[in-house]
């Protein structure tokens, strides 16, 4: 049948645990294939190194079609190349989200999901070095720590501006109340970027019963009758190969590759693959359905003092910076982008709808910046405050542009096509500018640079220029029982047997904050589904 009980295609956050869990019987024989190469290249151990991530050859770089309701924009949208796929290029906020997005997940007909029942999912993964409570884990391979070796007196002040904006501090986000004001937490160990590769890949590389293949891209899962029985792949020298598996293929390639794996493989909606010549294997429309993101807009000052991130930025600062890095593990290359949060309500939502990012660095205030690219920041120092849009009402998809397994996807996000999505926005801006106007940020503030026109139809113009994904992306293979669910409450594709889908994409709705620790929750418990193992 075939040499290998399980195939994984993507070494992602979730394929990576997936790979460890998988392979800790040595009876089971597991292959892991990553279209991207080894995380080797130097700024993905390195905190502040995030910035060079985006664009490099550890980048996917897809892009969205023009954005209609966003002046007609194509926003970027930056995806993991690499063995740990974004966990190794993100800002590694680590967010879980709120209860009740778990509790309407099990709501929606997804039995063994609601919050009580991911939660040891949750602390199965993690090591929390600095809470100790119920609500987190001492034992798992994820480290998770506050920053410790570098902050700014803006992530205080941010703090201070929040609670006299009436969202009051909150100790643990992730706990028993995700509402209010605190410090990030990160996956972050010893000044290190602690990704899925580092924390759980690489430790079970050591056993022999697991096979990692880079820059191998599946191009299909193979069918028979009703069951997926392996992948065809292209491997680094061009060649096409097929691996057959004898118990599950087990796709983990995203909210866009997921999607457009299934239906290059004939799995999907009738009229989408007859348009491309291929062959139906299994109808179900809702594959690249549903597609989710987190938006996010920049708000922000510039700072009378240089005690943020900006002048890091020049070349004296940089060298300086490194060597205190390599020698002590100390200073601002140790830290994210990012310092604190905030998560609350507007327009009379019961949950956070809304989620503030803070970071010591602002963007300048022509637009012309590139928010991914910090090459191209000011050298002045500032501070923004991101309103970001918890709980979209607009949805999209991911469709095609060809059959031919190397091109793109076409990604059609629709963003702002709700207008409800836009009114929490602007409502989301002007608390923001309240928050930097506050008394707090006093000592610092210069001047609110961004955005200039700060009248109601300014701040939907500014939206709509400066508005970014948080590269969130969900629910393009969606768990339910509808017409338009992929995966059933196991993660098995409907009808087809020996094939799950297991990673953000099976996300029914969007959860309340970053969604890297809910991809690898979704990863743990969907290893003890395959093992038949209970927690």
């Amino acid at each position: 049948m075939g040499k290998y009980d399980y195939i994984i295609i993507g070494a992602g956050s979730a394929g990576c645990v997936l790979a460890n869990r998988l392979s800790k019987n040595p009876a089971n024989e597991v292959l892991l294939i990553e279209a991207g190469g080894p995380d080797s290249k130097m700024e993905i151990g390195i905190p502040a190194g995030y910035g060079n991530l985006h664009r490099s050859k550890v980048d996917w770089g897809f892009s969205t079609e023009p954005q209609k309701h966003v002046n007609n924009r194509k926003l970027y949208l930056p995806r993991g190349k690499t063995l740990g796929g974004s966990s190794s290029t993100n800002a590694m906020a680590y967010v879980r989200g709120n209860k009740a997005d778990y509790d309407q997940w099990e709501g929606l007909g997804n039995k063994g999901w609601s919050y009580d029942q991911v939660l040891p999912y949750f602390k199965k993964s993690e090591y929390n070095e600095d809470i100790n409570n119920i609500y987190h884990g001492k034992s798992g391979l994820l480290n998770v720590s506050f920053a410790k070796a570098f902050q700014t007196p803006y992530a205080q002040a941010f703090l201070d501006a929040c609670v006299e904006m009436e969202i009051p501090r909150t100790k643990d986000y992730n706990g028993k109340k995700q509402k209010g004001a605190s410090l990030l937490q990160f996956t972050i160990k010893n000044g290190k970027r602690h990704s899925t590769a580092t924390a759980f890949l690489k430790p079970a590389m050591k056993r022999s019963n697991l096979k990692v293949l880079t820059w191998t891209r599946a191009k299909q899962i193979l069918i028979k009758g009703n069951r997926a029985v392996g992948v065809e792949y292209q491997t680094k020298r061009g060649e096409i190969q097929k691996e057959f598996a004898k118990k599950e293929v087990i796709l983990s390639a995203g909210a866009f590759q997921s999607p457009q794996t299934l239906m290059l493989s004939g799995i999907g909606d009738v009229q989408e693959l007859k348009v491309h010549g291929i062959q139906v294997k299994k109808e179900l429309p809702g594959v690249g359905k549903n597609l989710q993101d987190h938006l996010i807009v920049l708000v922000s000052s510039i700072s009378k003092k240089q005690q943020g991130f900006n002048h890091h930025l020049k070349p004296l600062y940089q060298f300086i910076d490194m060597a205190n890095y390599l020698i002590n593990r100390k200073g601002p290359m140790t830290c994210s982008i990012l310092e604190a949060a905030a998560f609350f309500s507007v327009h009379d939502s019961i949950t956070p709808n809304l989620q503030f990012h803070f970071s010591p660095l602002h963007v300048g205030n022509d637009y012309e910046t590139d928010v991914y690219n910090p090459k191209t920041y000011p050298k002045i120092d500032g501070y923004t405050v991101a309103p970001t849009l918890l709980k979209p009402k607009s949805r999209g998809y991911v469709s095609l542009k060809s059959k031919n397994f190397s091109d793109d996807p076409v990604i059609q996000p629709n963003f702002l096509s709700n207008e409800e999505d836009l009114k929490i926005l602007v409502a989301g801006t002007k608390k923001a500018l309240d928050v930097l106007s506050s008394k707090a940020f006093s000592p610092y503030r210069k001047e609110n640079n961004l955005p200039k026109d700060k009248s109601e139809n300014g701040i939907v113009e500014h939206i709509k220029k400066s508005l970014e994904t948080v590269y969130h992306p969900v629910g393009t293979c969606k768990m339910g029982v509808d017409k338009m669910a992929v995966v059933d409450n196991e993660l098995k594709v409907h009808g087809l047997r020996g094939l799950r889908v297991v990673d953000a994409s099976i996300m029914p709705t969007i959860v309340s904050g970053n969604t890297n620790a809910a991809s690898i929750m979704i990863a743990e418990k969907a290893a003890d589904m395959i093992l038949k193992l209970k927690n």
